[in-house]
């Protein structure tokens, strides 16, 4: 086992790992900017660096700051989380080289599988669906309208080294097709220093539900089931839901094999995330692979008891896998909301600020609260905005639903915006209750009915 971990990341995620680090009695280095440097995971590591600036790139997403940290400190291993550093290949190069392990797959496979279009060809000689759509690169306009007429509208340009909605744009009508294809481009210049671009097909409806495996490194892959991430605005989820409340069991053993599968056969290694796109007939088509940890993971560690990050520890270290498949078994209905820094009311503009006080719900059987808030800290406004997330655990949905609305009227942040509101809205709604929603239907339905439903709360005018 590790002696000492370097956490290359901050925020929630980062108190997350340390404290598994420290329940595994292995030492945790703590890395910071200088915007940083009284947060959370700070203080609770058993030490801290400097590594740079306020700016990201210049701090949690530089890899030379990041590997002198773990070269000083004498870390044996290092954890990205997610975000930043976690699926940039040439990192885990950089660490294959200085014998520095990165808790993840290996850098070749988070290099196929960090290319969407890459990973879309892996997919299908697999024997995974896909979504149809373009089997090359996209260069140019012309190429875009070639693979428009074949696959038809509505359809997705996407950055092939993208993710989080990052360099994507929906292209409704031929009309649509050249703007949009320009604003994907020229977005996935800014952020990856390049223009490479693919088109898909839109599936419409669909729910976007992702299976996460382990795999260890002596062949051994399980899933831990699905998790539904269907409610999400611009890409980026803001409630998650395991299980999936209603994939039929027929297509869960589909959708759960196929991730295993795919796996296998690409010789993955530690934690991951397959996500598909499923239609009204429960049809599923391949979407992307994160080689990574994902945001929402708590849930799924709810509902199987297992230790997810733990596993990512161990299975770096090299140890087998000590769960088979048959030990895997789902309990209750668990659900994630992502309390944001950030105003609906504003276009979602992000706040940040001194933390005059903040109550957060921490008691209560099935109800887990992760966050590095706390009351008197200055939230810097350079990284994203998510600030806690609120999971609740319960025997059925209907009771996790009621937990998750008592959860979320404890919330109070005084000193910056946050999205409770919005969140609280979105656990009462009979349509999210009752699941008639797919993954276009916060933006669609519900967020232009609660922002007019809001202004006139506020306005009192009609």
């Amino acid at each position: 086992m590790f002696q000492k971990v370097l956490v290359a990341n901050r925020g929630e995620i980062a108190v997350r790992i340390i404290r598994a680090l420290r329940e595994l009695n292995i030492l945790s280095v703590a890395v910071y900017s200088e915007a940083d440097r009284y947060a959370l995971h700070t203080e609770l590591a058993d030490e801290a660096i400097c590594i740079g600036p306020a700016k990201g790139l210049d701090s949690y997403a530089n890899p030379v700051a990041v590997l002198s940290a773990a070269i000083v400190s004498g870390a044996d291993a290092i954890h990205p989380g997610y975000g930043f550093l976690s699926e940039r290949s040439d990192f885990a190069a950089l660490c294959e080289e200085m014998k520095i392990k990165f808790i993840g797959p290996n850098s070749q496979i988070i290099r196929d599988m960090g290319n969407k279009q890459n990973a879309r060809t892996t997919m299908r000689q697999a024997g995974v669906p896909i979504v149809p759509g373009g089997k090359d690169l996209v260069k140019n306009i012309e190429e875009a309208r070639q693979i428009a007429e074949e696959i038809g509208f509505p359809l997705m340009i996407k950055a092939a080294d993208g993710g989080g909605g990052k360099g994507m744009r929906l292209a409704s009508t031929p009309e649509e097709l050249a703007p949009m294809f320009e604003q994907a481009q020229n977005e996935t210049q800014s952020i990856y220093g390049n223009q490479h671009l693919y088109i898909e097909r839109t599936i419409y409806p669909a729910k976007h539900i992702e299976v996460q495996i382990l795999a260890d490194e002596h062949g051994n892959v399980i899933h831990l089931g699905e998790r539904d991430c269907s409610l999400q605005r611009n890409n980026q989820k803001v409630i998650e839901f395991a299980p999936s409340p209603t994939l039929s069991e027929t297509a869960r053993e589909k959708i759960s094999q196929a991730a295993v599968d795919a796996a296998k056969a690409i010789g993955y290694t530690n934690a991951g995330t397959i996500e598909f796109l499923v239609d009204e007939e429960e049809h599923f088509y391949f979407m992307e692979m994160n080689t990574r940890l994902q945001v929402e993971h708590p849930i799924t560690e709810m509902i199987t008891g297992v230790d997810i990050v733990k596993a990512q520890i161990e299975i770096a270290a090299g140890k087998p896998l000590e769960l088979t498949q048959e030990d895997i078994h789902f309990n209750g209905f668990a659900i994630e909301c992502r309390l944001n820094a950030e105003d609906p009311h504003n276009n979602f503009q992000p706040s940040s600020g001194h933390i005059e006080r903040l109550i957060l719900p921490n008691g209560g059987m099935g109800l887990r609260v992760e966050t590095a808030l706390y009351s008197d800290y200055t939230l810097p406004p350079f990284y994203d905005s998510m600030a806690a997330k609120i999971i609740t655990h319960q025997p059925t949905r209907e009771e996790a639903f009621q937990l998750m609305e008592r959860g979320l009227y404890e919330v109070s942040v005084a000193g910056i915006s946050t999205n409770i509101d919005l969140l609280e809205a979105l656990v009462r709604h009979p349509d999210v209750q009752a699941d008639n929603i797919h993954a276009k239907w916060l933006e669609e339905t519900f967020m232009p009915e609660w922002l007019n439903e809001t202004a006139v709360e506020t306005t009192g005018i009609e």
